[in-house]
């Protein structure tokens, strides 16, 4: 379950993150409350992910797929341009999260 909860921690921190572009500083009523409500979503799941993974595993994960999916979300929705640094930078951040769990003696299999 540890898992499971993890990925919906990321999906809703990065629904929140994506509307916190869209609130304008919290001047849009919409994408503010779709930011609040995303946040303690998220927090309250990866606070059950720290039930079954190590601390640092979860915010590894929680935080580095979430940097590679918002950057997604900014290319797809905000047509934000990326370059091959942050292409090859966000690579990296996923190639750590496999090695860190394929190898980490801390993950739990």
């Amino acid at each position: 379950m540890g898992y499971l909860y993890l990925a919906i921690a990321i999906v809703t921190e990065v629904i929140a993150t994506s509307a916190l572009k869209s609130s304008q500083e919290f001047t849009k009523i919409g994408p503010s409350i779709v930011v609040l409500i995303g946040y303690v979503i998220s927090f309250y799941f990866l606070s059950l992910v720290l039930k079954t993974v190590p601390v640092g595993v979860a915010y590894a994960i929680w935080s580095g797929l979430g940097i590679v999916l918002i950057a997604i979300v900014g290319v797809v929705v905000f047509n934000q341009k990326i370059n091959i640094p942050t292409i090859i930078g966000m690579l990296l951040i996923v190639f750590g999260i496999i090695i860190m769990h394929l190898f980490s003696e801390s993950v739990k299999h």
